[in-house]
């Protein structure tokens, strides 16, 4: 087993983890209507770093700020735009609207 394959675990195990934290987070964040909130405004987070990878990929790469292309500057920019999309998504001034609409529509079916 070679330095990339030990180091390409221990991103996916760290992205996991990341993964897993935000579930516990909003698993024990109260009041059913709390995660749901949550949950919309995570649903919303996927939603855009989606969108912002679909996005990178229009553009030209050929000399651009991170260099070559590798595993690596992809795990970053992965982190990049889920940071980047979680912070638009839980700010009300920049939220698309995607996490509030799904509480609306959602809110009659939980108890508080």
């Amino acid at each position: 087993m070679g330095i990339s394959n030990v180091s390409s675990n221990l991103l996916n195990n760290n992205i996991v983890n990341n993964e897993q934290q935000i579930f516990n987070s909003i698993k024990e964040s109260g009041s059913q209507k709390t995660q749901l909130k949550k949950v919309g405004q995570e649903f919303e987070t996927v939603f855009i770093t989606k969108m912002l990878e679909q996005a990178e990929k229009t553009i030209d790469k050929k000399g651009g700020i991170f260099g070559e292309e590798s595993k690596y500057v992809d795990t970053f920019k992965g982190y990049v735009y889920g940071e980047v999309s979680r912070q638009w998504a839980s700010n009300p001034h920049t939220s698309i609207g995607l996490a509030s609409a799904i509480y609306k529509q959602m809110e009659k079916y939980v108890s508080d």
